[in-house]
């Protein structure tokens, strides 16, 4: 017998539950409750499972219409409600109102993308007789669902990286099982919402929530899911792709992404877009700008306007519209970087502005003189501190670029041609954006990293490629 009674229920297979336990979801500004959710167990993941291997049939057999119907439906319900979507990212997340509006319009976009995409999954014929014996065939391959797919979500974009794997999900024709951050499951909850709104099939779509000691290992490992789509931390996937067993994997793992301004650059937009890669949705990005390799003669400058451009920047309620970052995910997160940065003065680094924790929240930081092989210089540090580093040449920025376990995506500053595909041949990042910082991706774009930043590519037409898989249809003539 279920016992909670009140608070927001999970979806398992297209039925609303609560669950005998629960989960606060806490505000990370001032640690004020929000709402509950259920802690769902073994067992209800197992039922869930179950009713998911039901859907994935469900799903396969949802006309290339319908489900755009459904993509553009969930769409417009999203839309429709954009400012309640909106403070409920704000509240349970990080993000302040106006980063938050900003997510919401993405996750609309997200879903049309996906509706479009539906309609261009397709194959080719294959020229059989390119080989002795097959004169008397022909043939073409067309790509089917891959079946059930396991969706596990950072805390950080709570509703539109939902979006990123939902999204391709049901384009493909599969069912999926979604597991979002325990800090911050209702953006997920309040997408799912939107797909029953929309008319997507029972079975078709679980949102479960819950620890992910209690039914992570259970999740990924289960024969019947074909395919896990996570984004999340690089020790978390390690587990994941030692567990998952014999399954397609698709991971984005996170960064230490690097941007390299060059002295022919425009140092106001190399400082203004620098700031706004490092800082956003208080630093707590895979994209987000960690590390500034500067050439020498313009160094000084842009630090100075740098840092006077960072001491700009307001730090309080996430709902004001004054606000500029908010706070850490958790108070534990802060005090982490703290330990970090602290860490690095010790070691010679030099804060020039920032440093100071209050509770959850942590300055908007600026360090110099940080040791190459310090910890903040080679790990993601996923908080609000940037390093900056004076450089003598672009070969000189692209071998300290390239010297992190890490390549997701980087930025460079240059007005010279040459300059920039010398940057973008070198760098070993999944991206390089030019005349831009690192912290820009468009949605329809195929999106993930080197090295330990992941494995293959998200981005809608691109995740439907591993959604899908090929299958051949061959014709013997007499």
């Amino acid at each position: 017998m279920k016992t909670q009674t009140a608070g927001t229920p999970m979806l398992i297979a297209g039925q609303w539950e609560y669950g005998r336990d629960t989960i606060d979801v806490l505000d990370p500004q001032d640690n004020s409750l929000i709402d509950t959710v259920p802690a769902a167990t073994k067992e209800d993941l197992l039922r869930a499972l179950d009713a998911a291997q039901e859907g994935v049939k469900i799903a396969e057999q949802l006309t290339v219409k319908q489900r755009m119907e459904v993509l553009q439906g969930a769409a417009d319900y999203v839309e429709s409600r954009s400012e309640e979507y909106a403070i409920v990212i704000a509240r349970e997340a990080s993000k302040t109102i106006r980063e938050a509006r900003k997510e919401v319009a993405r996750c609309v976009k997200t879903l049309r993308v996906s509706a479009g995409e539906t309609r261009r999954i397709s194959g080719e014929t294959i020229p059989f007789d390119e080989a002795a014996g097959g004169e008397n065939r022909v043939g073409y391959y067309y790509r089917i669902p891959i079946g059930l797919i396991a969706a596990i979500t950072p805390f950080n974009d709570p509703l539109n990286l939902v979006a990123h794997k939902v999204g391709p999900a049901i384009a493909g024709g599969n069912a999926v099982i979604v597991k979002p951050a325990t800090v911050t499951p209702l953006s997920a909850l309040k997408l799912a919402e939107a797909f029953i709104a929309a008319g997507l099939p029972e079975k078709v779509l679980t949102v479960i929530t819950g620890h992910g000691s209690e039914i992570g290992d259970a999740l990924v490992s289960h024969p019947a899911v074909r395919m896990v789509s996570f984004t999340g931390g690089l020790d978390a996937g390690n587990h994941i792709s030692k567990t998952a067993g014999l399954k397609k994997i698709g991971m984005e793992l996170g960064s230490n992404s690097p941007v390299i301004v060059l002295s022919d650059a425009d140092l106001e937009d190399a400082v203004q877009a620098s700031v706004s890669g490092a800082f956003y949705a208080a630093g707590q990005n895979c994209l987000g700008v960690q590390r500034i390799y500067v050439q020498n003669d313009v160094y000084d400058k842009f630090i100075d306007r740098f840092v006077s451009s960072t001491k700009h920047l307001q730090t309080g309620d996430k709902l004001s519209e004054e606000t500029d970052m908010g706070p850490l995910i958790t108070e534990k997160e802060a005090k982490r970087i703290e330990k970090w940065v602290n860490e690095a003065v010790l070691d010679g680094a030099q804060i020039l502005t920032g440093g100071h924790r209050n509770g959850a929240y942590y300055e908007p930081t600026v360090l110099v003189n940080v040791t190459p092989g310090s910890k903040i210089a080679v790990e993601e540090v996923f908080g609000p501190v940037v390093s900056i580093f004076r450089v003598s040449n672009l070969n000189e920025a692209i071998n300290f670029a390239n010297s992190v376990n890490y390549g997701l995506q980087a930025g460079i500053f240059t007005n010279g041609v040459s300059e920039a595909f010398k940057a973008i041949q070198r760098l070993e990042v999944g991206g390089v954006m030019i005349n831009d910082s690192s912290d820009y991706r468009l949605d329809a774009m195929p999106f993930g990293g080197v090295k330990a930043s992941g494995l293959g590519r998200e981005g809608i037409r691109f995740s439907l490629e591993q959604m899908t898989e090929p299958k051949v249809a061959c014709f013997k003539l007499s």
